[in-house]
């Protein structure tokens, strides 16, 4: 199910409700307090994109695998901007570019029943036909802006829920590597040199080689050994 409302604060808050079960959908056309990764908030005109989160309950996924999981979502979303003609990369962890530019923002946040997953909640912001925006904003872009022409939000919508469907079956009966290979070949920089940024904000150069299945970030150092990250040990720089 599809439930639409006019307003929210953050329907990654709304979605928590256990009202909603497995594969519903919460969209809002507005959010007072939307959320981004590393504590960012998100923000969107009304009537131009799509701010919405998804329920899933993946009770089968050991907690160690739970990234496959953010791979399948991510997997769907640029299959359906293939469909739309869009060629779009995924950069680690969960946004999805458009050239050097920022299409989508993703926010996962899991609970869990002993050693795997019970409850996701996937809370995703789309630029569908937004032309112009704040400034402060590094590297935004739309459909629109990268298709030139407008979307229907809702077939957008209907066309990445049915894109999951299919990503989402794979993560069922255990096709991990058919997703690794997927979400490794669609990585934004995968085999370029790039540059990265420690908590405390120490750059560093490194080539991205590929991901783990718990999502740790495989770094070959220039001049250096291969290395691994979690999220929060190192940021993708974009420059």
């Amino acid at each position: 199910m599809i439930y639409r409302i006019e307003e929210t604060t953050s329907t990654n808050d709304d979605a928590r409700d256990a009202k909603y079960r497995h594969g519903d959908i919460v969209w809002a056309e507005r959010q007072t307090a939307g959320r981004g990764q590393r504590g960012h908030s998100w923000t969107s005109p009304e009537g131009q994109n799509l701010t919405f989160s998804l329920v899933l309950e993946p009770r089968f996924l050991p907690v160690g695998k739970q990234f496959l999981l953010s791979e399948a979502v991510a997997l769907a979303l640029t299959d359906t901007f293939a469909q739309a003609g869009i060629e779009t990369r995924i950069k680690w962890t969960n946004d999805i570019y458009a050239g050097n530019r920022k299409l989508v923002g993703i926010l996962i946040e899991h609970s869990y029943s002993g050693p795997t997953l019970a409850r996701t909640v996937v809370g995703i912001g789309i630029n569908v036909n937004q032309k112009e925006f704040d400034p402060a904003l590094p590297n935004p872009v739309s459909m629109a802006v990268a298709a030139g022409r407008a979307f229907d939000r809702s077939e957008v919508l209907e066309t990445f829920r049915k894109r999951l469907e299919t990503r989402y079956a794979q993560l069922e009966r255990g096709d991990a590597d058919a997703l690794q290979r997927d979400y490794r070949e669609r990585m934004y920089g995968l085999g370029e040199q790039r540059t990265f940024r420690h908590p405390d904000g120490t750059p560093f150069e490194a080539v991205i080689e590929g991901v783990r299945p718990s999502g740790e970030l495989l770094l070959r150092h220039v001049g250096g050994p291969l290395r691994e990250y979690l999220f929060k040990e190192v940021e993708f720089v974009v420059k």
